[in-house]
């Protein structure tokens, strides 16, 4: 390949893959794809578990949307302190309604961990001023 030609492969490669993946990050490709935050909101058909799943969602999702401090140590911690808060609240979703004794004993252990992970960011946001 001549000089000049691996010049305009790099330029059209450059100027076509931010596009492109800026298109992908604007995709939902995850299992619930096509629903995305709508899939939170309160349903007449859900069932029970389900209704206590997406009120956890919610409030997880309102509860992590803190202002950043600019503070590395504080971001983290008051970030991850409401995504632990979610994940207990819907581990104790799990408790109530699920079958499967795997599905429960990880809820178990999810409570125990994260709760124990909570207080210590609490904890240590309190011995900084925070």
């Amino acid at each position: 390949m001549t000089l000049t030609r691996t010049l305009a492969v790099a330029v059209l490669l450059s100027t076509a893959l931010p596009g492109d993946v800026l298109a992908q990050g604007t995709h939902d490709h995850g299992p619930m794809s096509g629903q995305g935050m709508g899939a939170m909101k309160p349903d007449p058909t859900d069932n029970a578990a389900t209704r206590e799943f997406k009120a956890a969602d919610r409030a997880m999702m309102k509860d992590m949307d803190v202002a950043y401090t600019g503070d590395p140590d504080v971001d983290f911690r008051t970030h991850m302190i409401p995504h632990h808060a979610g994940a207990v609240a819907m581990a104790r979703v799990a408790l109530r309604y699920a079958r499967d004794p795997a599905t429960r004993a990880m809820a178990r252990k999810i409570v125990d961990d994260q709760t124990a992970e909570i207080s210590d960011m609490e904890a240590w946001l309190k011995r900084h001023g925070k």
